[in-house]
């Protein structure tokens, strides 16, 4: 199984400049793991290209409705947050070493605890999981 952020779910449902190579990486995987943290900011990103009007909302609407789709077919293996996730990203951030924020600390925590390859298009992401020795993908 491979953990997916949400640098890489967003490129599935709307078309990105990974798109194609994100796509590759899907079929060629048999497990793809996601969170609810994932679904979260999935929807934001939507939201903020509605309020860009990068995109109508209408259209925002339905690339919700397929990704609840997937997630509802068992496209997706849902992985989720628990304490311990939380304690770990807090103890990461509190090493003041590395530029995590919140939410990509949690995500790390959840590919760490899982002992599962994060895949992200985020270096600044990348470079931290490599330096606290989480298995990593990142995707240019």
């Amino acid at each position: 199984m491979i953990y997916l952020d949400t640098s890489i779910v967003a490129p599935l449902y709307w078309l990105e400049a990974l798109s194609d190579t994100v796509e590759e990486l899907v079929l060629s995987e048999s497990e793809l793991g996601l969170s609810q943290l994932v679904e979260v900011e999935f929807v934001s990103a939507l939201s903020r290209r509605v309020r860009m009007r990068e995109i109508s909302q209408d259209d925002a609407t339905t690339i919700v409705e397929r990704f609840q789709t997937d997630i509802d077919s068992g496209f997706y293996t849902r992985i989720n947050l628990e304490t311990i996730h939380y304690h770990l990203a807090r103890e990461w951030i509190s090493r003041f070493t590395t530029p995590l924020r919140t939410l990509d600390a949690l995500h790390l925590a959840v590919a760490s605890q899982n002992n599962i390859r994060l895949v992200t298009a985020d270096a600044a992401l990348a470079a931290s999981a490599q330096f606290l020795g989480v298995n990593i993908i990142l995707l240019q």
